[in-house]
């Protein structure tokens, strides 16, 4: 299973892009929220993304972000893909592709059979997608939150664009989501961590290990 490719979201250091290169990360997401611990200034990011071996493809985190905020990060930080993390309508998918001539990632939560429309909605406007947890109600972050879905939901679908699977996997876990839903890239960001926002270097390559066994 060594075609898995795993992205590693909410990097904040120059040595966690380290320790996810040298775990074999194909992406390193960087998380641009204020309400998250892993939130990054533009300036931190800039540094970040320069640190970044070549092959590690650079991934911008927004939530709901307006052009302002786009413009502002892209122009200062060289990046490969933007995640759209918010309540982003399929139109303004499409918008941000357009403008920035970036490939859009954009996130879908799923909680339940009903939220699985969406995801052919976004599919037709987006680059990517990644489904992830749909977070509880009043939840402060849309994603992050150590929290998993019922994976049975996503098993051997198919949709019209590439598609990662996020929320609440671990190095524990990982595998048996692989193993259920078929899935050829993973998400990670609190199930690699040692506090909130602070990256493990050792539960990275365990991690990857684990999606690639």
């Amino acid at each position: 299973m060594a075609d898995i490719r795993v992205k590693i979201c909410g990097l904040r250091t120059v040595g966690d892009i380290a320790a996810a290169a040298a775990a074999g990360a194909a992406y390193a997401g960087f998380v641009f929220f204020a309400k998250s611990p892993r939130n990054l200034t533009v300036a931190a990011a800039r540094e970040l993304a320069l640190a970044a071996p070549v092959g590690l493809a650079k991934v911008a985190l927004v939530v709901d972000a307006d052009d302002a905020t786009l413009d502002a990060i892209i122009e200062a930080v060289p990046l490969d893909m933007l995640q759209l993390h918010g309540h982003e309508t399929p139109d303004r998918v499409a918008e941000v592709r357009a403008r920035y001539g970036l490939p859009v990632m954009k996130a879908v939560g799923v909680a339940d059979e009903g939220d699985l429309a969406a995801v052919f909605d976004y599919s037709t406007v987006a680059d990517q997608l990644l489904i992830d947890a749909k977070p509880p109600k009043g939840a402060a972050l849309p994603g992050g939150n150590g929290l998993s879905f019922d994976w049975r939901l996503v098993a051997q679908r198919r949709w019209l664009r590439p598609w990662m699977l996020a929320g609440g996997l671990t190095p524990d876990n990982v595998a048996e989501a692989i193993r259920l839903t078929n899935a050829r890239q993973v998400d990670v960001s609190s199930g690699v961590e040692s506090a909130p926002g602070v990256k493990d270097a050792a539960r990275m390559a365990a991690f990857v290990a684990a999606a690639r066994a």
